[in-house]
């Protein structure tokens, strides 16, 4: 099994926004606490009518109840939601308030890597775009969108929009004279090295978030990020080393748009949100108007939840095939050790516990969409701990994980989506 630790190896107390580090190897037992909550508990919303009873799906209520007791009092800091779902039955799903406002106030107003800009929506301490998007229930994803990016490219594909195959050149969609730092190494850079975050660009972005050579913060200081990534020079051989990069996410938003002619939010809004209901969402875009893939995306809790569903359902979705089992198959296999516990898909981190493997979506802040496909459980949360970040996905496994149990999930009908969560 696997534990969290605290990481001692950052100067400052920002820590990496989207990785948290942990070491594999250990007994349950030697699970470390979180640490203290940094803002008064949460105020919680009643657990959703209508959800299905955990007993009835193999679940001891206990582990749950235990969970919600853990955000409630704030050893478990600033979630904003939680959401259980089993054999595509809602079994707990709520809400915790916390005021931002009054929590990042200071952050809000001062200069600094999270807030390169004071105003707009790169300010991750201003409460009118973070981490809800202007009031609504529509939360900040993060490095999900990383994930759903991913989706978005194997829809394509299996649709014939993405003609291209993996194995082509980054290059090939850049005029080769105006990209900096140009060598061979760069010329072997493929779409799959990118996928993979096995790039081979000096990309370093387990650095604090308050170090001011993080080439994240500095590209969401410049406007034309693309160009800002594609510029960087090279470190490993393409393929051979994970090096974690927002970077090789925003490539996509550009290279999607030159292989298929479409923006991709517009295909998304087409070919993935729209057939699965999902019309409350909001994606922000760089100074230039690119589709922030890196990090961009804002959903609900229960949309976040029918992406997990539907690859549970091997990318079928009412009946209706929404992306090939095939990409869904090549996106879960074990490309490279991510290191720290984790092998890394196709943007989908891979969590190996009891010999088995959840498949999880993380983000800066605690947004998580975690799936563990052998015990048909998807469990899905939201927060806003950016100042020291963790992840919620060990205080599953380590708490509910225990209490579920062996159960026979009806098999899924054409309808099966139908009521599991709100449209």
């Amino acid at each position: 099994m696997i534990f969290v630790q605290a990481s001692h190896r950052h100067r400052f107390t920002t820590h990496p926004r989207r990785r948290v580090r942990i070491w594999a190897g250990c007994a349950l037992a030697a699970w470390l606490a979180a640490g203290p909550a940094t803002a008064s508990p949460a105020s919680a919303s009643p657990a959703s009518a209508g959800t299905a009873s955990a007993a009835a799906l193999g679940i001891d209520p206990a582990p749950l109840a235990s969970l919600d007791h853990d955000i409630e009092t704030g050893k478990l800091k600033l979630i904003d939601s939680l959401l259980v779902m089993r054999c595509g039955e809602v079994v707990f799903d709520r809400k915790y308030s916390h005021d931002y406002a009054s929590i990042y106030s200071k952050e809000a107003h001062t200069k600094g890597p999270l807030n390169a800009r004071l105003t707009g929506p790169y300010n991750y301490f201003d409460p009118a775009w973070h981490p809800y998007y202007h009031g609504t229930d529509e939360h900040s994803m993060q490095s999900v969108s990383k994930t759903v990016t991913s989706i978005l490219i194997g829809i394509a594909i299996m649709r014939g929009d993405f003609k291209a195959p993996l194995s082509t050149p980054v290059l090939h969609y850049f005029v080769a004279a105006k990209v900096k730092n140009l060598d061979p190494r760069k010329r072997r850079m493929t779409l799959q090295n990118l996928l993979t975050m096995t790039s081979g660009l000096d990309w370093n972005e387990d650095v604090a978030y308050d170090d001011p050579t993080n080439p994240s913060d500095l590209m969401e200081a410049t406007d034309d990020w693309v160009q800002f990534v594609i510029d960087r020079p090279m470190a490993t051989e393409p393929g051979t080393v994970f090096a974690y990069s927002s970077g090789v996410t925003e490539l996509f938003a550009y290279i999607f748009k030159k292989e298929t002619g479409s923006d991709i939010e517009d295909y998304a809004r087409r070919h993935l949100f729209g057939p699965l209901g999902i019309v409350h969402y909001h994606w922000k875009r760089t100074p230039l108007g690119v589709v922030d893939t890196e990090g961009g995306l804002f959903l609900r809790t229960e949309d976040l939840t029918k992406l997990g569903l539907l690859f549970l359902h091997d990318g079928n979705w009412k009946g209706r095939r929404i992306v090939s089992a095939d990409w869904i198959k090549e996106s879960l296999t074990p490309r490279i050790d991510a290191g720290e516990g984790f092998k890394y898909g196709y943007f989908w981190w891979l969590l190996p516990y009891s010999g088995k493997t959840a498949w999880v979506a993380r983000g800066f802040g605690g947004q998580r969409l975690i799936v563990f496909p052998d015990e048909q459980l998807i469990v899905t949360s939201t927060a806003w701990h950016i100042i020291d970040d963790a992840s919620i996905e060990f205080d599953v496994v380590k708490t509910l994980l225990p209490g579920v149990h062996p159960h026979q999930c009806a098999a899924p009908s054409a309808d099966a989506a139908r009521s599991t969560v709100a449209p």
